[in-house]
């Protein structure tokens, strides 16, 4: 059975990208910070017929908390096949690049950026030892610089630069991670999963998080012939 560990599982798009690849036959490793509310998001799903998912408490903003949920991935696989940097934060608003506070910018790349990056580093062991490994990196449409310099970047929205940037940032890694392996068997893409309604909102989202974790999906699953490098919703986002 192959195996996914995605971060941040406990809600949102998260919890519903856990539920669909169980669906599909991975055995799920859910990803959460705090314990219980993990705990009650596996019982959700067990008591919808889902068995094949454990929970490990992982915290990306923590290398300790990240580390201790490597060394107990490595007792229960030998290899981790999809690793999916879910995690994420909006930020405190206002955070308009000119004004926005200093603090809140380096909260919100130490989750999305700097998370996923050294969550990446820690189970790329266990990634190598899958027969085809799998990076997704769940971005938004708000990292694209093409949307932003043309004017769209924040269209119906607050200003969410903070967060605009630290996506764009997470799809350099993206960029930088597939071409460290290409030639190789891993496939390592950015989804931008659309404008969902979660927590991280407010729920104003017009998608579902079915909508947005079949995007997920369908990049966490990709046969040997995907992309890699890629940053991806329906079809490729420009940069």
């Amino acid at each position: 059975m192959k195996t996914v560990l995605i971060t941040g599982a406990n809600k949102g798009i998260g919890f519903e990208t856990a539920k669909e690849m169980a669906q599909l036959g991975y055995f799920v490793y859910l990803g959460s910070r705090d314990r219980t509310k993990g705990l009650d998001a596996v019982s959700t799903l067990s008591k919808s017929g889902i068995s094949d998912v454990e929970l490990i408490v992982i915290d990306v903003t923590s290398i300790d908390s990240i580390r201790n949920a490597r060394r107990e991935l490595e007792t229960k696989t030998d290899a981790l096949d999809v690793l999916i940097n879910n995690a994420g934060i909006a930020g405190e608003q206002p955070q308009n690049i000119s004004t926005g506070s200093i603090e809140n910018l380096r909260r919100v790349f130490e989750t999305n950026f700097f998370g996923a990056v050294q969550t990446t580093q820690q189970f790329i062991g266990l990634l190598k030892k899958s027969g085809e490994p799998r990076i997704v990196n769940v971005s938004s449409g708000l990292a694209s610089l093409t949307a932003h310099s043309n004017g769209k970047g924040n269209s119906n929205l607050e200003a969410y630069d903070a967060y605009s940037c630290s996506k764009a940032a997470l799809n350099a890694f993206t960029v930088m991670l597939a071409g460290e392996f290409r030639g190789t068997k891993f496939r390592i893409n950015s989804v931008g999963p659309g404008y969902t309604a979660t927590d991280l909102n407010g729920h104003k989202g017009t998608q579902t998080v079915e909508e947005a974790a079949r995007r997920v999906v369908k990049y966490a699953t990709l046969g040997s012939d995907g992309p890699t490098g890629g940053y991806f919703k329906d079809e490729a986002i420009p940069w």
